[in-house]
């Protein structure tokens, strides 16, 4: 057994209270900005670069052709008009609440079987990989999405009961016909964009031990191996619910072009599918549209987000629930504490401690969860462990904020109770909680 996997088993093992982040990497604000501030460890000539990318996260794009050709370049296919449209103050997106009520900060991927030739998800030929429910003039948005709702109700230890709601998601309005039967689909709302510099700053090894080390029974986790368009080669997926982006630039990127609409560097054609002629006509300003600098203020904007740090650590209530979670075998996914490496593209975030409760694998979390859809190794059971670290603050942050890929939980019980499949261990023992040792628990995951 070697160095670096008997550490993780250590943390593995770990039922520890709430960490301290590195000062130098996290925030200590619980506002409705806590989400949105530099690290402190920012030197002050990176400011502008900084103050530049954020500016393009917070950007309503215009159609082009415009006089002002940097911030021109939405559609002609698109959901929404802004990064922080999805990403409401650089948090949790939300699921609508009824069928009129239009997807803000969610979309829907699409697939039929098969793959590209990648080994990615294969696009329909007309709806493409992405419903793009707008359009621009003379464009015809692909159709609408109603999310509809079933409930049923949990019962827990102690008589407690808990109302969960399981959406069901209608296509209206279909531009180019029904959805063929084979149409595979996976509704997403957008999740947060603060310290994921930290997360791809942890060495790609790591991920491989992480995958490899022992877990409690019934708990495994697997490394998605997905594309790289600017290496030209799979490489470890870690951002997106499925694990489907191996890097922030390609992750930045392929929302820019499937959710606006906007062309860059690293995917400079259109949004636009063959059939859909007059999507191919519709005028664009600048090939790409946002350039190479833009797109690189836009990482960096990315990279230099803080983690915001753990709030009543010495509460007692709180560190009786970091117990629980542990005991729960929680932390086997959640791992509470992760290393950076050498991280050349932002050398700030090199060798740092940092506790984002993650594992960034792949977990089957069971029928109940699953969307049926692949995505590269991902199969359609199978979920990537989002981290923890500031989820206290998000309903704080966005009222309205969801939890799990879909939204459907309103609250972290909520969220935990839909854990099946290798969370079903934990969800289990959740429910078997008495509702003061439960109560302790959720007190941890808020301080969070």
């Amino acid at each position: 057994m070697n160095r670096l996997t008997c550490l993780l088993l250590c943390i593995l093992a770990a039922a520890r209270p709430a960490f301290a982040n590195d000062a130098a990497i996290a925030v200590s604000d619980d506002t409705r900005e806590a989400y949105t501030q530099a690290i402190p460890a920012l030197a002050e000539t990176d400011r502008a670069k900084f103050l530049k990318g954020r500016a393009l996260v917070r950007q309503v794009w215009v159609i082009p052709p415009s006089e002002n050709r940097e911030i021109a370049g939405l559609g002609p296919l698109y959901n929404r008009l802004s990064c922080i449209a999805c990403h409401p103050a650089n948090g949790h997106g939300f699921a609508p609440e009824s069928a009129a009520e239009p997807m803000r900060a969610m979309l829907v991927r699409l697939s039929v079987p098969g793959k590209d030739p990648h080994g990615g998800p294969l696009p329909h030929a007309a709806y493409g990989g992405q419903l793009n429910e707008n359009g621009v003039p003379g464009v015809t948005g692909e159709g609408r999405t109603e999310v509809h709702y079933r409930t049923h109700t949990v019962s827990l230890s102690g008589g407690e009961m808990v109302k969960l709601r399981q959406p069901e998601f209608r296509f209206v309005d279909l531009a180019y016909g029904d959805f063929p039967a084979s149409m595979m689909t996976s509704s997403r709302i957008g999740s947060p964009i603060f310290g994921l510099g930290l997360l791809e700053a942890v060495p790609e090894g790591t991920l491989v031990a992480l995958a490899a080390v022992g877990k409690p029974a019934g708990i495994k986790g697997k490394v998605n191996y997905v594309w790289d368009a600017e290496l030209k080669k799979s490489v470890p997926g870690r951002f997106g619910w499925k694990a489907n982006m191996p890097n922030l630039r390609q992750q930045i990127a392929g929302a820019m072009v499937g959710d606006l609409g906007i062309t860059s560097p690293l995917f400079p054609q259109e949004n636009c599918m063959l059939v859909q002629s007059d999507c191919a006509k519709s005028p664009s300003d600048g090939k790409p549209e946002l350039s190479a600098a833009q797109l690189d203020a836009t990482e960096f904007y990315h990279f230099a987000l803080a983690a915001p740090q753990p709030r009543n650590n010495g509460d007692k209530q709180v560190k009786r629930g970091a117990v629980l979670f542990g005991k729960a075998q929680c932390a086997a996914c959640h791992v509470p504490e992760l290393k950076t490496g050498e991280f050349a593209k932002y050398p700030a975030l090199s060798n740092r401690t940092i506790h984002p409760y993650t594992d960034l694998l792949l977990h089957d979390m069971g029928e109940a969860l699953a969307d049926h859809r692949p995505d590269y190794l991902a199969n359609g059971r199978e979920w990537r462990t989002p981290p923890l670290w500031g989820i206290g603050l998000a309903q704080k942050i966005e009222a309205r904020a969801g939890f799990l890929h879909d939204g459907r939980a309103r609250s972290l019980l909520e969220a935990v109770l839909w854990h099946g499949g290798e969370g079903a261990g934990s969800t289990q023992a959740v429910k078997d909680m008495t509702a003061a040792d439960r109560n302790a628990l959720i007190d941890f995951l808020e301080s969070l």
